[in-house]
């Protein structure tokens, strides 16, 4: 049966890259035809760093970044990506008819709802993959549709009680940033508004979403409007089988790799190591770098610490602290690691993230307890769920300066990580939500079979 030709066309962050390239390796292992089209500047990294099946076709388009933002700012880049983005939908999908290899779907992720506007003028089928939470996704849904003035007015408040249909009780901090009027990224609401809208106009809208149903349940059926489809976690098929994971991640070549973290971990207890990772995008001001380095040294635990030495575009980060001689000492600390390799690693005992939703379910899907220490966008969401819905993870306390003291790190991380109840529980649920996450995907879990289904409807 010929099971169609999809064009699944994504935004280069990373955070949207890994998973939608794990999409669409799972489509091409089900005989499924899909281009994958992004910017230039990702496709070259992913050439370099990325294992690509021979039947996955990447074609790569200029967004006006080929070398990175530079000096630029996210608008503008969303300006230009729009623009190139559209261009090159357009002629790819004249390009593939011209051939006798029409596109019978287009898929496109978050941030990018124009997409579906030129798959509709082409009358061609579209799908959203959700690479966030279906909580997220339902956050922004009500706030488009009735309950905009309550989020905004209880946000004031940070200890207003946020209750919206189906989801837990939320406060200002629970939200998406992008929602909270200080945020200065609040230029991509209308971005998220548009995505709303174009679900809205649908008749039988469906979400394709980065979860699993007994992680989202009552978030997945929130919405009497959106079929939510949870097909995750998108994460490489070696980590969700218990082998020993290689390094299929976007970005890596950024960095100087090295296997010499392996054997420090190698050479500790089990469950003994800290490990830290912040994301691409989350910059730590050089006070908070300073107590998170403190708090390290008083808790006396063996560490490995992602100090990036430069940002997404080549840029030096200064990072330095005070006490890097004795840091280094008890801990690691390393520019770049392959992420599921270590949180699958027996001597992980906790992972201090800043919660992107990639990170939170690598880290359900290993079984290892968090200690929550979001940023920006979904994060906060991410935070929440993991914290009072999950419960495998402690969030930290902002000062009133946003710094999380030396003091309080150090309780997070003996909370994590000692002997007391609260501990127990958190280890407990996160061994819980590994065997689910591991279910799911399996041979006739509920997201191999949403999967299945979906290559059955487009063989259709």
């Amino acid at each position: 049966m010929d099971s169609g030709h999809i064009l699944l066309v994504t935004v280069p962050g990373q955070g949207l890259i890994n998973p939608s390239l794990q999409f669409a390796k799972n489509l091409v292992a089900m005989g499924v035809k899909v281009t994958f089209a992004t910017s230039l500047s990702a496709i070259r990294r992913m050439n370099k760093t990325t294992a690509i099946p021979q039947a996955l076709t990447l074609v790569p388009f200029s967004d006006g970044y080929d070398n990175g933002l530079e000096d630029d700012s996210i608008e503008n880049f969303t300006s230009a990506f729009r623009i190139h983005s559209c261009r090159a939908v357009v002629n790819l999908i004249n390009a593939r008819a011209d051939e006798g290899h029409a596109f019978t779907r287009v898929v496109y992720t978050t941030f990018i709802p124009w997409v579906a506007e030129v798959a509709h003028d082409f009358h061609i089928p579209s799908t959203l993959l959700w690479v966030q939470p279906a909580t997220v996704m339902d956050i922004y849904y009500y706030y488009f549709n009735g309950y905009g003035d309550v989020i905004t007015r209880n946000s004031c408040d940070p200890f207003c009680p946020i209750e919206l249909p189906g989801l837990p009780l939320l406060t200002r901090r629970d939200l998406p940033s992008f929602l909270l009027p200080t945020d200065s990224y609040n230029f991509a609401i209308p971005t998220f508004k548009k995505h709303i809208e174009i679900l809205d106009a649908q008749t039988n809208p469906q979400v394709l979403v980065n979860t699993f149903h007994t992680l989202e349940s009552d978030a997945l059926r929130a919405i009497k409007k959106l079929n939510m489809i949870p097909i995750g976690p998108l994460i490489p098929s070696a980590f969700l089988d218990g082998k020993d994971p290689s390094d299929t991640s976007f970005g890596g070549d950024l960095f100087e790799k090295s296997t010499e973290y392996v054997e420090w971990l190698n050479s500790k207890p089990e469950s003994s190591v800290i490990y830290l990772s912040f994301g691409s995008f989350s910059v730590l001001s050089k006070k908070q770098m300073e107590e998170m380095a403190h708090g390290l040294l008083e808790s006396q635990r063996p560490f490995l610490w992602i100090v990036r030495k430069t940002d997404q575009n080549g840029k030096n980060i200064e990072n330095e602290v005070s006490c890097m001689e004795e840091l280094e000492k008890q801990g690691m600390i390393v520019p770049w690691c392959s992420q599921v390799e270590v949180l699958s690693h027996p001597s992980l005992g906790c992972f201090v993230t800043h919660c992107g939703w990639n990170s939170t379910l690598e880290s359900l899907v290993s079984g290892v307890p968090m200690v929550a220490f979001p940023q920006w966008t979904d994060q906060g969401s991410n935070a929440k769920l993991i914290t009072d819905v999950w419960k495998t993870a402690v969030r930290v306390i902002l000062n009133e300066e946003g710094i999380v003291e030396r003091e309080e790190f150090k309780r997070c991380i003996e909370m994590v990580m000692g002997g007391g109840e609260e501990g127990k529980e958190m280890r407990g649920n996160a061994k819980k939500w590994k065997e689910l996450a591991r279910e799911a995907v399996k041979e006739g879990g509920t997201s191999d079979m949403n999967l299945k289904a979906l290559v059955s409807e487009l063989g259709n």
